[in-house]
């Protein structure tokens, strides 16, 4: 699939394949707004009498010398199927191939994020069904979303290939996706060894990657409130995922990294203190999480005996190739390829050390926080435990996750008590409907204190925060392509990210405030400056004219915004809080809001 301004590299990939195997689908509306959906959907629909499935490339691949003999073995292995045969190096499904690389698997199940459709093969029944749901959502989505959505809702079995069968050349983006950076495979070997395309790996829980300079953690949860429980028999399952920092992860699991600082990351010179960091943290995490839940290739179905056969053995080239994808997938967001390939040696090296140190990390590791029940020198002793009300929410388990790994013995409860608790009481009920109100409020009843506490909350953003709200909605707008609209660009907002509240009400809970009211929020900031951090973090998009006439401006807040609790202020970075956001309702937002 291609554009005419890219006809010439099209046809170049057509002809390097085998003959037959190849064709150039041209975009039907070369002049129009820039989309690969339009594109995408002529591809899936020229699919050829006879063939059982489609195979779509993007005109800006490189293939691999065994690109078709795996692709047709992957097919006989699992023919009813989606492949996909690429994954960037800063995504989570790129997190899925690198434990696929660490266990032997061939193959690893794809992951609720976006299903990569820049080289992907799909049977010709479901091609044909996601050609219908496309045409339906034509000017919405990105294609890779709609993909993993429509193969979510439908139950389609979807893979990704380890190591990836495709690379991606580059050449600069016509559908508006420079802004990202370079955006290269998470492991591209060209002479990958064709065999055991039945080796896979699925299940997994925890993906611990590297993206806009910050080391990243998606904790799938099956059950509420909890993240245990069998692992699936199939997939990876679309379950739930809450989004978390590395850091978070561990610190609930018992481990505490604080500025702990590895001798190979203060050593650093090629590289910057952030970028080692962040690129030995997320193979700690690795490594830990490798060795906490056990990981290892799915068994055979194909006869008896299969607890028996040995599992397949790494192989070193393709796990070389992507643990030193970490680094350079990392700061991709930021830095020129020339500065990223200067710093991928040494960043290689920091990787494979934060990868051991998590696996030794992984056999003395202490009870994880929820179960701890003695005080240590580096915590204060747990607070009082705090009931939740309203924690059946997609926010509310993020601040329950969050305050849970924070020390706080949580109980989620249905209903009221009848009586006074003995402990501490939060309601969360109002974040079911974050968007209803002007002011939003919740209620914080301490043991201690005869009448319960107000916290008034800002602009809520951040994992599990709404696609309706004053800034959800431009979000939502700036990852569909649309132009941002302001109703009062010179109107204010406070902004307060899903950790910050989390960090509050922890505060709260370990130390009653003095005052009745306690406001939590950043400083204000203006609407128009907000949507240039939008513009910034998600996509740069344009700003909607504003309509003729006087503007509709939010009526003012004449009372003074409430004192914060002592000792709390809010650390989140915008344009990471923002980028956060944008993640969750992309992946994981848009299955609440997306109509089939």
């Amino acid at each position: 699939m291609t554009h005419p301004k890219r006809r010439a590299a099209a046809e170049r990939l057509a002809r390097s394949a085998p003959p037959g195997a190849l064709h150039v689908v041209m975009d039907p509306d070369p002049a129009g707004k820039p989309s690969v959906l339009r594109t995408a959907l002529c591809a899936w629909e020229s699919i050829e009498d006879g063939a059982t499935h489609q195979l779509v490339v993007q005109d800006d691949m490189i293939l691999s010398d065994t690109f078709f003999e795996r692709a047709r073995a992957a097919i006989a292995e699992m023919p009813d199927a989606a492949l996909a045969l690429f994954a960037l190096w800063d995504s989570r499904n790129g997190a899925a191939v690198r434990f696929g690389a660490m266990t032997g698997a061939r193959w690893v199940g794809a992951v609720n994020e976006y299903f990569p459709c820049v080289a992907i093969i799909l049977p010709r029944e479901v091609a044909a069904g996601f050609a219908d749901f496309g045409r339906r959502h034509l000017d919405s989505w990105p294609d890779d979303i709609l993909m993993n959505h429509y193969l979510r809702a439908h139950g389609i079995p979807a893979y990704v290939s380890v190591p990836s069968l495709a690379e991606h050349e580059d050449h600069g983006s016509i559908s508006g996706n420079a802004f990202r950076g370079p955006r290269r495979s998470v492991c591209f070997l060209p002479q990958d060894v064709p065999g055991r395309e039945g080796a896979r790996l699925t299940g997994l829980r925890v993906l611990p990657f590297f993206k806009q300079g910050v080391a990243q953690c998606a904790v799938r949860v099956d059950e509420p409130g909890t993240g245990h429980g069998p692992r699936p028999a199939h997939g990876s399952g679309p379950g739930r995922w809450l989004h978390l920092d590395c850091e978070q992860y561990l610190e609930g699991t018992g481990v505490r990294i604080g500025r702990r600082q590895p001798a190979i990351v203060r050593m650093a010179e090629a590289t910057t203190p952030e970028a080692a960091r962040g690129a030995w943290l997320t193979a700690f995490t690795m490594g830990f999480v490798q060795q906490t839940d056990d990981l290892r290739c799915d068994p055979p179905a194909d006869g008896p005996g299969d607890d028996r056969r040995p599992a397949p053995a790494p192989d070193p080239a393709v796990l070389a190739e992507a643990l030193a994808t970490i680094g350079p997938g990392g700061i991709s967001y930021a830095q020129p390829e020339q500065r990223i390939a200067e710093q991928r040696d040494e960043l290689a090296r920091i990787t494979r050390a934060g990868l051991e140190a998590g696996r030794e990390a992984a056999a003395p590791t202490r009870p994880p926080r929820r179960s701890r029940t003695a005080p240590t020198d580096n915590h204060p002793p747990a607070p009082c435990p705090v009931a939740v009300l309203g924690a059946d929410t997609p926010l509310a388990e993020h601040l329950v996750r969050g305050l849970t790994d924070a020390g706080h013995q949580v109980t989620p409860l249905t209903r009221p008590p009848a009586t006074r608790p003995t402990h501490a009481l939060l309601d969360l009920t109002p974040l079911a409907h974050p968007s209803a109100s002007p002011t939003l409020a919740l209620s914080l009843q301490l043991p201690t204190t005869a009448t319960p506490f107000t916290l008034r909350l800002g602009d809520l953003y951040g994992p599990g925060c709404p696609h309706d709200s004053r800034i959800g909605r431009l979000v939502w707008d700036a990852l569909r392509s649309y132009p941002l609209t302001l109703d009062d660009p010179a109107g204010t907002l406070r902004p307060l990210h899903t950790r910050d509240l989390v960090a509050a009400l922890s505060t709260l809970l370990r130390t009653p405030p003095a005052e009745p009211v306690s406001g939590l929020a950043d400083a204000p900031i203006a609407a128009a400056d907000l949507a240039a951090a939008i513009r910034t973090a998600v996509r740069p998009v344009p700003l909607a004219p504003l309509p003729p006439g006087p503007v509709s401006r939010r009526p003012p807040q004449t009372a003074a915004w409430p004192p914060p609790p002592p000792g709390w202020k809010p650390v989140t970075d915008l344009h990471h809080g923002l980028h956060t956001h944008a993640q969750w309702l992309a992946y994981e937002g848009i299955h609440l809001a997306l109509d089939m």
